[in-house]
């Protein structure tokens, strides 16, 4: 079998970084979205390159109030408040342009070969204290209802802040999801809390995972995958975005990333990147000219190993 190249992204606008940054200190973060996602499709239609977008079921409304008719039957009761995007909503003003993306979704849908999945309704956090397995479902439940107006039909999810949480797998299955993004392997993308994350030896060690090879490829055997049900289709590289202050290192970062690549393709195994949009909504030249430079990669892949651009949703039907 010809290798596999997958990207995927977390379309989340404000509501993934919440509780990570004030809405004034990530505005032009979020004032460049809508352009990044304009320019990140028209480079992937030049390169005809299959994309999963895994949208957040907020997104998809144009205000509070159409999010409220779909809210799920029953809320996460997360001990945590900062992170209960419901709560969030009902005490502050939410400003629209940073919250809502129907417009984004809809120039997503028009390009070809590009998959809406989910990000679960409400940015939902499968592994923090306070939710359950009931609330996950009808968050997923909600994403179905609120996808179906625009005739999308879900089949692939993004885990927020990937926290796969490997009981909620029936859950998924039973809402009709047929393969997820698992993360890395390696203790230092292991799947944790939000409070667990917060170790600065593995933050440091993924940074450091980024320039130079620390922890392997992560590419894998689609016999693997095949295993189990739903589909684990995992992550293999998150796409740092540029950093003026790292970019001397820029020529590593791309190595790091187009040589797993190559050895996907050499050995007939899948690669998966990842980022999310707002990642690229400033810098956006220099991250498109990186990306760029991926692409390239990849259709010299496609030439002299046959490697195929495939979505989440079409590795699951491959398999």
């Amino acid at each position: 079998m010809a290798g596999v190249f997958v990207i995927s992204l977390d379309f989340e606008l404000y509501w993934g970084m919440r509780d990570v940054i004030s809405v004034e200190g990530y505005a032009a973060h979020l004032d460049g979205t809508p352009n990044a996602v304009e320019e990140m499709l028209e480079l992937f239609k030049k390169y005809d390159t299959h994309v999963t977008w895994a949208t957040m079921g907020f997104l998809f409304c144009k205000d509070v109030e159409e999010v409220k008719k779909y809210y799920p039957t029953k809320l996460p009761n997360y001990k945590d408040d900062e992170i209960n995007l419901y709560s969030y909503m009902e005490q502050n003003p939410i400003k629209t342009e940073y919250h809502f993306a129907p417009k984004s979704i809809d120039l997503i849908t028009s390009y070809p070969n590009q998959e809406l999945a989910t990000h679960t309704f409400s940015h939902y956090y499968c592994l923090e204290e306070g939710q359950d397995e009931a609330a996950f479902h009808a968050d997923l439940i909600s994403c179905k209802k609120i996808a179906e107006v625009k005739d999308i039909k879900l089949t692939s999810l993004v885990f927020p802040r990937n926290q796969y949480n490997e009981s909620y797998l029936g859950v998924i299955e039973k809402a009709g999801i047929t393969n997820y993004r698992g993360n890395e392997r390696g203790w230092i993308y292991e799947a944790a809390s939000e409070e667990a994350k917060k170790t600065p030896l593995k933050r440091a060690l993924r940074i450091f995972d980024s320039y130079v090879n620390l922890s392997g490829f992560h590419t894998y055997k689609f016999e693997e995958i095949a295993k189990q049900r739903p589909y684990n289709i995992p992550a293999s590289r998150f796409l740092r975005p540029y950093s003026a202050k790292l970019s001397f290192l820029d020529g590593f970062r791309l190595k790091r990333i187009t040589d797993a690549m190559t050895h996907a393709a050499q050995n007939g195994e899948l690669f998966h990147l990842w980022w999310h949009p707002h990642n690229f909504g400033v810098n956006t030249k220099e991250n498109i000219i990186f990306l760029t430079k991926i692409l390239k990669h990849y259709k010299l892949l496609e030439q002299r190993f046959g490697m195929k651009s495939l979505t989440m949703h079409e590795v699951s039907q491959s398999l």
